[in-house]
């Protein structure tokens, strides 16, 4: 099917003598097949009740794509493919020194690729909320300022999570509430734009990053729909809640992109999707600027086919934030990249979970890793105590959403609290919260003390640090070695980084992701340990239908 055309008026053409490109008029397709095939799904998370947004009309979207790729065509698409499709930062900066590629043509090329897919009903994933109208301007200027001593990252098109605040573009985490929430950039895009990244626009993601509704699917929020997982459209799990960053990134839409972690949501959605996501050390990143759960556990993230742009991305986002006390004395400029080359497993101690050596994946990349000259010691995880962790993030957001409110949401946004919001949902209920907004009324109902909230915030990060150092510091480890999300809970209260690598596939072609996990700000090892694993193992494959 041919997914965009041409209109040739006679006598218009564009200065280079090219047509001038048009995109055809989305229409909504009828969605019953693939809601009716997941009623019965296993996963409660695959059971959906809608894919389109009843919100959003996709044409929005086209209108800030087209004119900023009316002189591209589909042969500049062809042409450019193989400087573009699945190579890291390091090689198309090669391209553009070459004079190969331009910073338009990449920002170019993308937009294309998102209408090219995105207006297609046999292939939308639904994962782009909306797109920066500047963007190709942005590039242009790059192309007239590039020197040699730029950043790797300067002119990538990077995605945003849309909880993540943008200049020029509403920050709505999702929700209606927050449709027309225009405000300033959060601290870690200022970081971004300094470093020359180009803001391509904004990725979907879980409503309220997973907070709003119970037992309801990853990836669905009003403004955007359902986002789907492009190695099987209806199929696979997307993760959360950074879904539509997981998912654009896998099918190639972006250099790069930002999620956001409270517990899981950046490694779930970077495994189910085969990218390197990384969970940093709360405070090495500002949350300024950021819809909140939890100032005690968030943090925002690079998500990133390779390790080697993971490491770039994460020394542009970093930063001391004077807003963000957390990040004060904690976030040192430092240029990850440079040191990855020099990666080596020799006499690197590994923790291997015991419990996990039964996944057949699991076991073949510890070997893997033992091949590279790692150390691999059997480790047995110990039992803690991590009941309360739904009161933490309660009590957490419900002072922390205010917060936004009042010091970042744009001035249109009159709402001041999580009962504002439910109240305001409560207005259209089929339209703003067609699952429910249990979680936001567990929010309002949560009645713990302060006294009580600050014993257990101190117990469960003694419980998260117990879990691992036991681990660690009785075998004298580098890391310990996790599956997808399946230890985040834990690394999250610890304030422990995690980062997840594609592994390989089940044998219906799931992805799964191998997750290093190390203490405090030790980011810089992590990334050193996961690009040799990556050097020898090269698991990520491109998914089928978006190659």
């Amino acid at each position: 099917m041919k997914r965009i055309f041409y209109l040739l008026f006679l006598g218009l053409w564009a200065c280079d003598d090219k047509p001038e490109t048009k995109i055809d008029t989305w229409v909504p397709y009828d969605e019953s097949a693939i809601i009716a095939q997941n009623a019965d799904h296993e996963s409660e998370y695959m059971r959906y009740k809608l894919i389109q947004s009843k919100v959003s009309d996709r044409n929005d979207l086209w209108k800030q794509i087209e004119p900023q790729i009316s002189d591209f065509t589909a042969e500049d698409y062809e042409r450019l493919k193989p400087l573009i499709l699945e190579q890291d930062m390091m090689s198309m900066q090669k391209a553009v020194a070459e004079d190969k590629l331009s910073y338009k043509e990449l920002t170019q090329w993308y937009l294309y690729r998102i209408v090219l897919f995105e207006n297609d009903s046999l292939s939308t994933l639904n994962n782009i909320i909306s797109i920066n109208p500047n963007a190709v301007q942005e590039a242009i200027a790059k192309d007239d300022s590039k020197s040699n001593d730029n950043h790797p990252i300067y002119g990538m098109p990077i995605l945003l999570k849309d909880n993540i605040n943008f200049e020029g573009i509403p920050t709505t985490a999702g929700a209606v509430a927050l449709q027309n929430n225009q405000t300033a950039d959060a601290h870690i895009v200022k970081r971004l734009e300094n470093s020359g990244a180009i803001i391509l626009g904004k990725s979907s993601l879980s409503e309220w990053a997973n907070f709003l509704c119970d037992g309801c699917p990853n990836g669905y929020n009003a403004i955007g729909g359902q986002t789907l997982n492009p190695y099987g459209r209806g199929e696979f799990d997307t993760g959360g809640s950074s879904s539509g960053s997981g998912s654009s990134i896998a099918a190639n839409y972006a250099a790069g992109a930002i999620g956001t972690e409270t517990s899981g949501s950046i490694l779930s959605p970077s495994s189910s999707n085969s990218i390197v996501g990384l969970k940093p050390t709360v405070g090495l990143l500002s949350r300024g600027g950021i819809v909140p759960i939890s100032s005690t556990l968030d943090t925002p993230g690079p998500m990133t086919r390779n390790v080697m742009d993971n490491a770039i991305m994460l020394s542009a986002l970093t930063g001391e934030d004077s807003e963000d006390e957390v990040t004060v004395g904690n976030s040192p400029d430092k240029e990850y990249w440079k040191s990855l080359e020099e990666s080596n497993l020799e006499g690197m101690r590994l923790g291997v979970m015991k419990g996990f050596l039964e996944d057949s994946l699991y076991k073949v990349n510890v070997q893997q890793l033992k091949e590279l000259g790692a150390e691999l010691v059997e480790v047995e995880a110990p039992q803690v105590d991590l009941s309360g962790f739904l009161t933490l993030l309660n009590m957490d957001m419900k002072a922390d959403l205010p917060h936004y409110f009042e010091n970042y949401a744009g001035s249109s946004v009159k709402l001041r609290s999580v009962q504002d919001v439910i109240q305001f949902n409560l207005g259209d209920s089929a339209t703003r919260i067609p699952y429910g907004q249990a979680r936001f009324e567990g929010i309002v109902n949560d009645t713990t003390s302060v006294e009580a909230f600050d014993s257990l915030k101190a117990r469960l990060m003694s419980e998260g640090r117990r879990y691992f150092e036991t681990m660690m510091n009785e075998n004298e480890l580098d890391a310990v070695l996790s599956i997808n999300n399946w230890s985040a809970g834990y690394a999250a209260v610890a304030h422990h980084p995690a980062l997840t690598v594609p592994m390989g596939y089940e044998e219906n072609g799931q992805p799964k992701g191998i997750t290093f996990i190390a203490e405090p700000y030790s980011e810089e090892k992590l990334l050193k340990i996961a690009f040799a694993f990556e050097k020898k193992t090269k698991a990520r494959e491109i998914p089928a239908d978006y190659r």
